[in-house]
């Protein structure tokens, strides 16, 4: 049987686009007290205004532990706990491939997308142990499952580490009540896509998955019993526009 989840604090990074703003609306729907963060406090902005409930911001680079740690506290300080946490903060960049990608350019991924979940999984867990549990969920991607061109070294690096850095998690953290998941998503219509080398067209991304399914998951995920915890999921769009 779902849980209810009407009153747990829910912790979104990436919260201003894509999946991390459909997880943030779909929790807000179902009753959570939600915080949102991201890089740009205008666009926060635009996603509180769609929430009628316990909606605030927290404008966040997660690349930056001290900035991670002092939301955090500010959460803590202003709701006593955070249950959920959807971290969901990612990047990718456009040169993206082997022959041509920098230096730079892979920092800032692993940065974003490997170390900001670190860091945001890192300060969410001791309130959680001392809660008696909670669920993190990590937006992955199905780059964590196999290697290939599409998504570059960088992007397909970071998501097979949070996969294992998400299993880690579980295996240490479950017996404290935590609960993880990785969300392992094949291609969805996002922002992300427009740094894509070659454009999806937008016919093509009507096909694909679209941040509201995510959103549903992210739900589901949240009002699983605590008694459960989903390690990995999968999800696809039907169509593969690659046959």
């Amino acid at each position: 049987m779902l849980e209810d989840i009407q009153g747990k604090v829910a912790w979104i990074t990436g919260a201003g686009t894509g999946i991390g703003e459909s997880g943030a609306i779909k929790l807000a729907e179902a009753g959570c007290k939600v915080v949102l963060s991201g890089r740009r406090h205008d666009v926060l902005k635009n996603v509180a205004s769609k929430i009628s409930g316990d909606v605030s911001i927290q404008p966040l680079d997660v690349s930056d532990n001290d900035a991670v740690l002092s939301v955090a506290d500010s959460i803590l300080n202003e709701y006593g706990q955070i249950d959920i946490g959807v971290f969901s903060a990612g990047i990718n960049v456009r040169e993206r491939n082997w022959p041509v990608v920098s230096i730079e350019d892979w920092d800032k991924v692993i940065n974003i997308d490997l170390n900001g979940a670190f860091y945001c999984c890192q300060a969410v867990l001791p309130s959680m142990r001392s809660n008696g549990g909670g669920l993190i969920i990590n937006v992955s991607s199905m780059a964590a499952k196999s290697a290939g061109a599409l998504t570059g070294p960088a992007y397909t690096s970071a998501k097979h580490a949070m996969n294992a850095m998400t299993a880690s998690l579980i295996v240490e953290e479950r017996n404290n009540g935590i609960r993880a998941t990785a969300l392992c998503p094949g291609e969805v219509a996002t922002p992300i896509l427009e740094q894509r080398p070659v454009p999806v067209s937008a016919e093509d991304q009507a096909r694909i998955l679209q941040s509201e399914d995510l959103g549903e998951l992210i739900l589901f995920l949240a009002k699983q019993p605590p008694h459960v915890t989903i390690n990995e999921v999968l999800i696809n769009p039907t169509w593969n526009r690659f046959a």
